[in-house]
């Protein structure tokens, strides 16, 4: 069962809209898909604040999304076709503990999509695709330290020559990989489609 895994270097670059792309556009591949979010600390929240991720007496939550509104982004990947939905929630480095649990997730069902960094700890996906914005200068941890490993590259369309916003970050771990331009609302092209097709077609001719 191929899984593909869409990172980025941070909150609100399009890794949700990327993950909803490629499910509207690849429906016949029968998706079943995950959201992870580590809380904890501001981790998940924007400003810093409370937010609803925090789970009332666990270390982390997994839940099959139902509702097909669009409001939440679990739901959001539901409305673009995917066959199941999961939002996995753990405390900030628990997400290990999750595990056992997303793995019999994967297992039964034919393709997987899963919109995390951090999973990459754990799992070694068929593809990785990490989605970059020169204009948004923070780039987390978790997103350096597993940029080398990114099959290809969704960057951002940038807007002025002054160079990325992020500082002591080097893209030398994906120069030579295939890196497609996106220009937002557009965040998955047909090249990036047919990219994505090929390689998972390439994976299924391997097992």
């Amino acid at each position: 069962m191929p899984v593909i895994i869409i990172g980025g270097h941070t909150r609100s670059v399009g890794k949700t809209s990327v993950v909803a792309g490629l499910i509207a556009a690849l429906r016949d591949l029968h998706w079943t898909a995950l959201k992870i979010t580590q809380y904890g600390h501001g981790v998940c929240s924007a400003n810093g604040e409370a937010c609803d991720c925090a789970t009332a007496d666990h270390s982390w939550a997994v839940t099959e999304e139902r509702d097909r509104s669009g409001e939440s982004d679990t739901s959001r990947f539901l409305v673009a076709g995917a066959d199941h939905s999961w939002w996995v929630r753990t405390q900030q480095g628990r997400l290990a503990e999750a595990m056992p649990r997303i793995r019999a997730i994967l297992a039964k069902n034919e393709n997987a999509i899963i919109e995390s960094n951090s999973i990459l700890r754990f799992l070694k996906p068929d593809l990785y695709i990490t989605v970059l914005d020169p204009a948004t200068a923070d780039f987390k941890s978790s997103a350096q330290q597993f940029l080398d490993r990114a099959d290809a590259v969704l960057l951002h369309s940038a807007e002025n020559s002054a160079g990325p916003a992020w500082k002591s970050v080097s893209l030398k771990p994906v120069i030579d990989r295939p890196t497609f331009t996106i220009r937002p609302p557009s965040y998955v092209t047909p090249e990036v489609v047919d990219f994505v097709r090929a390689r998972l077609g390439s994976v299924s001719s391997q097992t």
